[in-house]
Order: C-alpha cells, then sequence, then structure tokens
C-alpha cells in the first residue's frame, strides 16, 4: 500500500540546538495543517459554487462535527501523551503495548460513534432550527458523514501516534494524500460535470451529498494507509505482534489524560452548537457567511496549531526522560514562535478578509457580511493562538484539566452569554455574536499566559506516573 522512509526526530539529543529540533518538528505539522486548510478552502469553494443554500446546509452540521472530531482529538491525545512518556523514559516495549491500546480503543469508539450519528443524522437539521428548504441536503451531508467516522478515528488516532513519536513527516504526506483524494473525489461526486485540461467529465452530480461521501471514502484510504506505515520494522512505536487484551492501567491512564480534553472540546463545541441555534434564526446569509469565515479563518491557525503539536511532543518526552528544565525551554520558545506569526497571521487576516471570504462565494451580501466578522475577529487572534500554544504545552504535560476550566471559563461565562445580550440588545446580528467571540478569544489567551507563567505544569506529568 504506501511504504516511505521513517523521520522520526530524537527530541533528547542534545547535540542540536533547540530550535532545530523545535523547527524540525514543526514545520510538517504546519505544512500538515496548511494543505488541510486548503483542502478546506476547495471543499467550500465547491459547495458555495453551487449556491447560499447549499453552503448553509454544511453549515448547520459543522459544530456538530466539530464536537465529534474533537472527542475523536481528546482520545487520541490521550494515548499519544502516554506513549510519548514511555518513549521519552526508554521504554519502547510499553510504548508499543500504548499503541495496540489506542487502536482498540480508538476502533470501538468509532464504531459506537458511526452508529450513535446515523441516527442522530436524521433529527439534527430541525434541532437546530435550520430552514426548512436545507434540511433535507443536511441531513443528507451529516449521515454520509456520520458513516466514516471509523476510519476517521483511526486517522486522527495514528497521526498522533506518530506526531508524538518524533515523526511529523509521515502523518503530513499522508495526509497530503487524504487530501488530494478529497479533492478529486468531491470533483466526481459533487458536479454532473467539470473541465480537466479542456474535457468535459462527467460526475454523478450528488451536491453536497457527493461532498460527504467524498469525505468519508478518503479517510479510508488515509487511515489503512496509516495503519501500513505503522508496520514498518524500523519504527520506535512499530505496531509488531503482541497482546491485545485490554490492558486496564493503560486504559485508565489514557482515559484520565483524555477526559479533561474532550470536556474542554465538548464545552467549545457545544458552545459553537449553541451559536449556531442563534445564528440559524438570522436567515441563510447570516449561516453561509459565519460558515465561510469560520472556514476563512482557519488559515491564521497554522503557526500556532504547529508550534503546539510541536510543543505537546517535546514536553511529553522530556518530561519523561525527567528534564524539566528542557520541557522548560522548549516551552518557552515553541510558545513565543506560535505567538508571533500567530499575531501576523492575525494583521494579514483583517487586510484580506475580503478576498478570503470572496474565494468561497460570489454573493455580494455574503462577503460584505463574511469580511465584516473576520475583521472584528482578527483582533482576537493573538489570544486566541497563545491559548492554543499553552494548551499544548500543558497537553504534553498531562495538566488537561486547565485547558478545559479555561475554554469552559471563555465559552460559557463570556461568549454565549454576551453574544445573546448583544443579539437582544441590539442592531449587530451576526457581527455582535463575532464580537462576543473575540472577546472570549482575548480573555482565554490572557488567562493561559498567567497559568503558564506559574510554572505548576511541569509538575504535574509526575501524578500519572
Amino acid at each position: 500500500m504506501v511504504s516511505m522512509k521513517v523521520h522520526e526526530v530524537n527530541v533528547l539529543d542534545g547535540t542540536k540546538p533547540i530550535g532545530t529540533i523545535i523547527w524540525a518538528l514543526a514545520w510538517p505539522a504546519i505544512l500538515e495543517q496548511v494543505l488541510q486548510v486548503m483542502v478546506n478552502y476547495v471543499d467550500s469553494a465547491m459547495v458555495g459554487s453551487l449556491g447560499a443554500s447549499e453552503t448553509a446546509a454544511i453549515s448547520v452540521n459543522s459544530s456538530t462535527i466539530w464536537l465529534v472530531n474533537g472527542l475523536m482529538y481528546a482520545l487520541a491525545i490521550g494515548f499519544s501523551v502516554l506513549m510519548a512518556r514511555h518513549l521519552g523514559s526508554g521504554n519502547r516495549g510499553m510504548a508499543k503495548n500504548v499503541v495496540r491500546q489506542a487502536i482498540a480503543c480508538e476502533s470501538m469508539f468509532g464504531l459506537g460513534t458511526t452508529v450513535i450519528m446515523l441516527v442522530v443524522s436524521k433529527f439534527l437539521p430541525s434541532w437546530l432550527h435550520a430552514d426548512p428548504t436545507i434540511r433535507e441536503k443536511a441531513t443528507s451531508y451529516m449521515w454520509w458523514i456520520s458513516a466514516g467516522y471509523l476510519p476517521t478515528m483511526l486517522m486522527i488516532g495514528l497521526s498522533a501516534l506518530l506526531r508524538l513519536s518524533g515523526d511529523t513527516r509521515t502523518p503530513l504526506y499522508l495526509n497530503a494524500l487524504n487530501n488530494l483524494c478529497n479533492i478529486i473525489l468531491n470533483l466526481f461526486f459533487i458536479f454532473p460535470r467539470f473541465r480537466f485540461l479542456g474535457i468535459t467529465v462527467s460526475g454523478f452530480g450528488l451536491g453536497v451529498k457527493g461532498a460527504a461521501m467524498a469525505t468519508s471514502i478518503a479517510a479510508t484510504i488515509t487511515a489503512v494507509s496509516l495503519l501500513v506505515t505503522l508496520k514498518q520494522p524500523q519504527r520506535n512505536i512499530q505496531l509488531e505482534k503482541g497482546s491485545w487484551k485490554t490492558d486496564s492501567a493503560v486504559q485508565k491512564t489514557a482515559l484520565i489524560l483524555s477526559l479533561p480534553i474532550a470536556l474542554e472540546r465538548s464545552t467549545l463545541s457545544l458552545g459553537q452548537i449553541a451559536l449556531t441555534a442563534m445564528i440559524t434564526r438570522l436567515g441563510i446569509t447570516a449561516l453561509a457567511a459565519h460558515y465561510l469565515a469560520n472556514t476563512a479563518e482557519q488559515i491564521t491557525f497554522l503557526p500556532p496549531s504547529g508550534f503546539a503539536t510541536a510543543a505537546t511532543t517535546l514536553v511529553a518526552q522530556s518530561l519523561g526522560s525527567g528534564n524539566e528544565k528542557l520541557a522548560k525551554h522548549y516551552a518557552d520558545t515553541c510558545t513565543l514562535w506560535g505567538f508571533i506569526l500567530m499575531t501576523c497571521m492575525g494583521a494579514l487576516m483583517f487586510l484580506f478578509a475580503p478576498q478570503l471570504i470572496g474565494i468561497f462565494t460570489a454573493d455580494t451580501a455574503v462577503i460584505l457580511l463574511g469580511s465584516a466578522v473576520l475583521r472584528i475577529e482578527a483582533f482576537g487572534e493573538p489570544g486566541f493562538g497563545l491559548s492554543q500554544l499553552v494548551f499544548g504545552v500543558l497537553r504534553g504535560a498531562g495538566d488537561t484539566k486547565i485547558p478545559f476550566f479555561i475554554s469552559l471559563l471563555g465559552m460559557w461565562i463570556v461568549r454565549i452569554p454576551f453574544a445573546w445580550i448583544l443579539l437582544k440588545t441590539t442592531a449587530l446580528g451576526l457581527k455582535g455574536i463575532w464580537i462576543a467571540m473575540m472577546t472570549d478569544l482575548t480573555i482565554r489567551g490572557i488567562v493561559s499566559w498567567v497559568y503558564y507563567r506559574k510554572g505548576r505544569w511541569k509538575h504535574i506529568w509526575k501524578t500519572h506516573s
């Protein structure tokens, strides 16, 4: 299926400069995110070309999809941090056992999620008060996304294991494959016909349903490819013969690490669902503008996500080896570099907001409203980047409770109440909701930084040893 050179970085190599090791881990993670954002852009532009109602149909489901993906990410991080800790301590045998336990647990979770969401998809649009004209399309889209949740879970989980083992290049290459497959399948599944190299090619013309089908098929191909790469014998976490019997100690520790992350992601995603319910009442234009602005904003996440991934890996393995000083050095550098780049990305987003929204739609009303809310959000990007970088450090340290509490504060004490107040007492509409979002992100960044500077995170990992 797929065979490639192993690119594992030894994060405990004292002969290399700190910056060199960080960059070796960060650049593939950033590039992977760039590719993912680009495919999201292409995906949204393809669906957006069909009309505002198709974009709105996807938007109805977006917050729920973020919720499910967030839970998958939480489970993946719990096992991956535990695996990285064992690698840092030199216990490769235990690290490989964690990999087997992760695959078994994640497979069951993915299968269960598929069954639940196939049922939920039939009722979700009406629960969220979606316009009756888009409910059928929204239901179909969610059903086909749900059908692919087992391979999606494995894709997320296996990619996280590889990244925290020190190999960020393989997930880059295989997620690039996922993106390529997604785009190609989109062309065939979304449109009844399309032009390629001057030739008209016939497609299935399935619209938003086709977009969801393409996503699930691409995830399946990528998950199988990731499983094959884990069989490579030169890997530190090679998937080899061993007991697949449930290891209660491993499962318990991984779930202890995962639960606060799951609560954090649930807190944020449930908040987004609540916001979506507010926005659906503002009409299709507002819903489409909200979705496209969220999609456009993803480009600013690239620097902090890459450096946050590097920080999680570096801190987990450094603390696993007992070197708190090295962990702190890695954490400080990743946070500084990521924050500077995130601030620059926010400035660019403010300047080029209309052009970013214009990538996805030609609807003038959607472009005007989408670019207006993007420019509001630009002021919250430094705070958001800072919180994500600090959260990456804390996850590597096993200090996963604090990100949950900070997210809970930001979403449910600041964002939701403030958005509701602005919606009810002003004529700002969608702009008011995004002002509340910007305020939340700024406060979240300040609180995260204050906690990080106290340094308690360096000692939390010992409680899970």
